[in-house]
């Protein structure tokens, strides 16, 4: 059981690794402007699926063209100011954009930790031999273990299911043949609504035999528009639990339990996170994070990285009087945010540094993976 253990505490799945980055946290405590240790970010608005909880649906922005030029010298700017990391998750399918195979490629040559969140339809294998030496993760959005299902909450046709299978199969077999060190794994963004996918994925991911399945909560906005239960989570802990124990030595699953218990409420009313993990809309929006990409928030919209530089933009006084507003008295993210955020985790750990309730010191544990991504 020993291996299993240790391979379960290098893949932190259900926190923050805010405490690694003790130096920036520092800074940030003394009031100087760091650069975000990861961003966030699509490389395009537009995506192949139509899933049913997506929360990119209810946060459409005015859209421009994040091409090879615009990416490679927002990369640069990155390495430049002392970003770490880089993942391609955000508000769009960023596999399908013309420039992700060369951001991948450029990115790591910067020395970024580069990684991506995707829906794997068109990441076939000759794609997969592309990328993959050059990520630190490979993570699938697959909320459903079962193809009439997967094509019910995904909102495609059942031959998806069958691609994406496929495709998983050849990353893990591409990753095996030639010992790279990229992580791959599935997440599934549970509804209650979906608890008889719970364990048909989790047992498909132990078949495919990749690193880990991580089942994540739904984020809703602060009008509850995806009509999220959080209360109906409660109901399906033996369900979570069982899904957990076929983890082995060589895959994970693990449940974000400190979300899904959380019922969609937060302990803090400060943002502290976004200057550490800033998000990046597919249209090149920069603003602190993926709530409030929507024109209704555009007070909180500080630039395009299609319009300007990312290092201007991060040195703009636009830039840091939004973070300033974010962490200040006048904002209470109790009452002004949706639910449980990209920086939920790091707020929790920042809030409790602020506030005299934690000492934040580098662990004397071995380091866990993907450092770079907080």
């Amino acid at each position: 059981m020993s291996g299993m253990t240790e391979h379960i505490e290098k893949l932190i799945l259900d926190g923050t690794k805010i405490a690694w980055h003790e130096d920036r946290v520092k800074d940030w405590m003394d009031g100087k402007r760091i650069a975000p240790i990861t961003i966030d970010m699509a490389l395009t608005r537009a995506c192949n699926f139509g899933c049913h909880y997506c929360y990119a649906m209810l946060q459409e922005n005015d859209r421009s063209i994040i091409d090879k030029r615009v990416i490679t010298e927002f990369l640069d700017d990155c390495a430049e100011i002392g970003v770490k990391g880089i993942s391609f998750v955000s508000d769009g399918e960023s596999t399908i954009s013309p420039a992700f195979v060369h951001a991948c490629k450029y990115g790591a040559s910067l020395g970024l930790a580069m990684a991506c969140g995707t829906n794997a339809y068109v990441l076939t294998r000759s794609k997969s031999e592309e990328v993959l030496p050059h990520l630190t993760y490979l993570r699938v959005n697959i909320s459903a273990g079962e193809p009439k299902r997967y094509a019910e909450i995904m909102g495609v046709k059942e031959e998806f299911y069958h691609r994406v299978v496929d495709n998983i199969r050849q990353m893990v077999e591409i990753k095996r043949r030639d010992g790279l060190g990229c992580t791959i794994g599935l997440q599934m963004v549970l509804m209650p609504q979906y608890a008889d996918q719970i364990l048909p994925l989790a047992r498909l991911g132990k078949e495919l035999r990749v690193d880990y399945l991580v089942i994540k909560h739904c984020s809703d906005n602060e009008n509850g528009d995806l009509g999220v239960d959080y209360r109906g989570y409660s109901r399906l802990s033996d369900l979570l639990h069982e899904a957990e124990s076929l983890s082995d030595e060589h895959y994970q699953c693990s449940v974000k339990w400190s979300k899904i218990q959380a019922q969609g409420t937060r302990s803090y009313q400060r943002c502290y996170g976004a200057p550490f993990l800033l998000q990046i809309s597919g249209s090149g929006l920069v603003a602190p994070c993926g709530m409030l990409f929507n024109e209704k928030y555009k007070k909180f919209h500080i630039g395009n990285i299609c319009e300007e530089r990312f290092r201007d933009i991060w040195r703009s006084e636009r830039y840091w009087e939004v973070m300033n507003y974010l962490a200040s008295p006048e904002f209470n993210a109790q009452k002004m945010c949706g639910s449980l955020c990209l920086q939920h985790k790091v707020n929790e750990a920042l809030d409790n540094v602020v506030k005299g309730n934690l000492r934040l010191e580098r662990p004397q544990t071995d380091e866990p993976q993907h450092l770079a991504f907080v």
